[in-house]
């Protein structure tokens, strides 16, 4: 599907503010059908990797940033991990006793925070959370924007779930750009508002079926737009059969050597992509004498 599973970057070059934009289709399928997701954590989780890309586009380094919602609520957890190449993967938890589910997103969180963590490859990690005390995630991250970088932002998130084989996840964040100058510049207050309220006037229709050029047209045409090339999204999980070693370093080796004992291997089985790594006597020896080679990944 054109321009999707793409993100898009932008610049109004006489207004000091930048835009990004991401639309998302083939990349979700891994994560909205890896469970039997009703339709309202399909959704949610569909927003949390648009916003992801979107947060994931304004690193300046190598490394990974994950969102990740803790709640009280019906929706107990729920994580989307990327890395800076804009590859991405999630998992949601929620109380499978219900019959239903809520609709609206404050319902299904409740006494909810978002914790947003970054870590370079490179230098220290970096971890913020704000409350999900509002009524849409994007206006949660807009209020973690006030409040981590005091610069203006506004986010727009828009989902499609009317083919259940096909969810399409849209996003849109807009930034005003740091300068010198103070914060509180009028002129620049002035063209931010004036940029964000043009981009309010976007419908789900246009996000979803016109191409980025046409949908920027449409919003911006009286604005001095510059486009970067587009960034390929895409799912992709980080697991392998040496990190699922590593943990198992840190059990005890007659407690792993005795499930072997009874199961006949110890099985490590990833919550994001469902591969499941074995892991026979001759493995745990390996791990817990430091020599443990995987032949290769997923086996």
């Amino acid at each position: 599907m054109s321009n999707f599973d793409k993100l898009h970057r932008f610049m109004f070059t006489q207004a000091n503010v930048r835009g990004e934009l991401v639309r998302l289709n083939e990349s979700l399928k891994q994560i909205v059908h890896s469970y039997e997701y009703p339709v309202q954590i399909q959704t949610l989780l569909s927003e949390m990797a648009a916003a992801t890309s979107l947060l994931t586009a304004t690193l300046k380094f190598k490394g990974e940033i994950s969102l990740q919602i803790q709640s009280k609520g019906p929706v107990s957890y729920a994580v989307i991990n990327a890395t800076h190449d804009q590859t991405f993967r999630g998992v949601a938890r929620w109380d499978e006793s219900l019959t239903a589910l809520p609709e609206t997103f404050s319902e299904l969180l409740t006494q909810a925070v978002l914790v947003i963590t970054i870590t370079p490859d490179e230098g220290e990690r970096y971890q913020g959370v704000v409350a999900l005390d509002k009524p849409s995630l994007a206006e949660c991250i807009e209020g973690y924007f006030d409040q981590s970088e005091q610069l203006a932002t506004r986010v727009h998130l828009m989902t499609d779930m009317s083919d259940p084989e096909s969810a399409k996840a849209s996003g849109v964040l807009l930034q005003v750009l740091p300068t010198d100058a103070s914060a509180t510049d009028v002129s620049q207050a002035n063209e931010f508002a004036h940029i964000a309220k043009l981009t309010e006037t976007l419908t789900k229709d246009e996000m979803f079926t016109l191409s980025v050029e046409d949908l920027l047209y449409r919003l911006y045409h009286q604005e001095d737009v510059e486009m970067y090339p587009a960034k390929d999204v895409s799912f992709k999980c980080t697991c392998s059969k040496e990190r699922s070693a590593e943990a198992l370093r840190h059990v005890e080796k007659a407690e792993l050597l005795a499930i072997v004992e009874e199961e006949g291997a110890v099985k490590m089985n990833c919550q994001y992509c469902h591969a499941e790594y074995r892991f026979d006597s001759i493995d745990i020896e390996a791990i817990h004498s430091g020599n443990f080679e995987a032949p290769s990944a997923n086996q």
